[in-house]
């Protein structure tokens, strides 16, 4: 067993026994991680239960051990303190979509620095007063599905995958020229889009993530998400 220093973003995690949890860490140099943290939810605790709320990220030393499931965190601190996102209602419905998204995208043991380094990047934008955020959600979507290896290559063929629901390609346009929009300029789109038509795109999205995941579950954070959107 090696002790080793990384980064984390926190996925999600899992209250265990009476004063424990199980987190899910996307690690920047071991890939998606399980730890067990004793009595963090005791009072006194050492560490504390702040850390591991998702989407927060840390500096680690951790206990890696080759084919176990469950590892241990030997030190940890907060990488970056967020200012804007727990604080405001709009950033925090975005930041639990994400976290949801990361949570169905990846699977144990699953590394890419790259992908790590954009989520840090991701959540940085997300955290300033400039972001435009009715479009963040729809772009990460986008930026995320390059790093997981299905995305299109441009918006026309994003919508030819969906072909079997019958569009016809005039109902289309708003949402084709809208998605090239983004996909164009990325977090950057300040784009005047109907909340109609991109509460389509969102729709389309989730689709289209459910059959590249084959993920039979709901969405739960989609239906804030949406009042979002509008």
């Amino acid at each position: 067993m090696k002790l080793k220093k990384t980064k984390g973003l926190v996925i999600s995690f899992l209250k265990y026994r009476e004063t424990s949890i199980i987190v899910r860490i996307f690690t920047r140099d071991l890939g998606l991680k399980s730890y067990i943290v004793n009595g963090v939810r005791s009072k006194g605790a050492k560490s504390k239960m702040a850390f591991y709320q998702p989407l927060t990220q840390l500096d680690m030393v951790v206990y890696d051990k080759e084919g176990a499931s469950l590892n241990r965190i030997s030190e940890v601190k907060l990488a970056k303190a967020y200012e804007k996102i727990p604080f405001d209602f709009q950033r925090s419905s975005i930041a639990m979509f994400m976290g949801e998204v990361l949570g169905k995208s990846i699977y144990d043991d699953y590394q890419n620095e790259s992908f790590y380094d954009f989520l840090e990047y991701s959540l940085d934008q997300l955290d300033k007063e400039s972001v435009i955020l009715v479009h963040f959600p729809l772009v990460f979507l986008w930026e995320c599905s390059k790093y997981l290896g299905f995305a299109p290559n441009d918006a026309a063929s994003f919508f030819d995958e969906l072909t079997d629901e019958a569009y016809h390609p005039g109902q289309l346009k708003e949402e084709i020229d809208y998605l090239n929009a983004l996909i164009e300029e990325s977090f950057a789109c300040n784009q005047k889009v109907h909340a109609i038509h991109r509460k389509k795109l969102l729709d389309h999205f989730l689709m289209f993530y459910s059959r590249h995941l084959e993920s039979p579950y709901e969405w739960k954070s989609v239906k804030v998400l949406r009042q979002l959107l509008g």
